[in-house]
């Protein structure tokens, strides 16, 4: 996914990947969790700038963008994890089916899509790493068990970055004594979704996806908990398999 950026808005994503390259170098969890938080808060703070929300809206401040999530038993789960990202920053999302597999197109602001791309590869990579460590007795459990534990960390990373932006919301609101942040949060909101109704017309719901098994989802949300999204790190990934996430 390539999108404009402006000189500050590059600058201030170069940032944020620095903190998560060295979250995920170093072998001290303390640290880690550091560089994590900071990078986290970066963002959040980012996002209310006074200054940044005063800024008069360009003609190519809104724009499209696409991020292949490939095909097999995990992309409904790949697919949820990005949404929940995607939600949490005001960029809108629906999917279609390509033959190189299934794609994810996204509406929203510049600099949103960009931080949507880098946390979903980060987040994708981070929870690939854990699920290549569960192993049941037959092929088809272990996959089950993947399965369960991806959608069980989408849904906890989507409840974490809604606490966290509701947190940093509040405290800008308390500071500043008034809820003029949170109008223009809504106005932009509004504008993203006109932009996407106008982009894309009518979308088709899709079907919802089959049961998971209830220990892997809830093993999921666990390590979502200890995720880069300010907390702590995984372990050292490992490469899977074809057809695995």
């Amino acid at each position: 996914m390539t999108t404009y950026l402006s000189n500050s808005e590059r600058a201030f994503t170069e940032r944020v990947r620095k903190l998560l390259d060295k979250a995920e170098r170093t072998d001290n969890v303390h640290e880690a969790e550091a560089f994590a938080r900071k990078a986290a808060e970066l963002v959040a703070e980012h996002r209310i700038d006074p200054d940044r929300l005063a800024d008069t809206a360009q003609p190519d401040d809104l724009a499209l963008a696409e991020i292949e999530v490939g095909r097999g038993a995990y992309v409904r789960g790949r697919l949820d994890l990005l949404h929940a990202i995607a939600d949490s920053h005001d960029v809108r999302m629906v999917f279609r089916s390509a033959s190189t597999g299934s794609i994810a197109m996204l509406a929203g602001r510049h600099d949103d899509l960009s931080i949507v791309e880098m946390m979903y590869s980060s987040l994708h990579q981070q929870v690939a790493a854990k699920m290549s460590e569960l192993r049941g007795p037959t092929g088809a459990s272990t996959q089950r068990q993947r399965r369960a534990f991806l959608f069980g960390f989408a849904t906890r990373i989507g409840e974490l970055l809604a606490e966290t932006r509701a947190t940093v919301e509040a405290a800008a609101a308390r500071s500043s004594g008034n809820d003029t942040t949170a109008v223009v949060l809504r106005e932009r909101r509004d504008r993203v979704d006109d932009f996407a109704r106008q982009s894309w017309g009518r979308v088709r719901s899709a079907a919802a996806p089959s049961a998971v098994v209830p220990d892997g989802f809830a093993r999921g949300v666990s390590a979502a908990d200890r995720a880069d999204v300010g907390r702590t790190r995984f372990a050292a990934r490992k490469k899977l398999g074809a057809g695995e996430p």
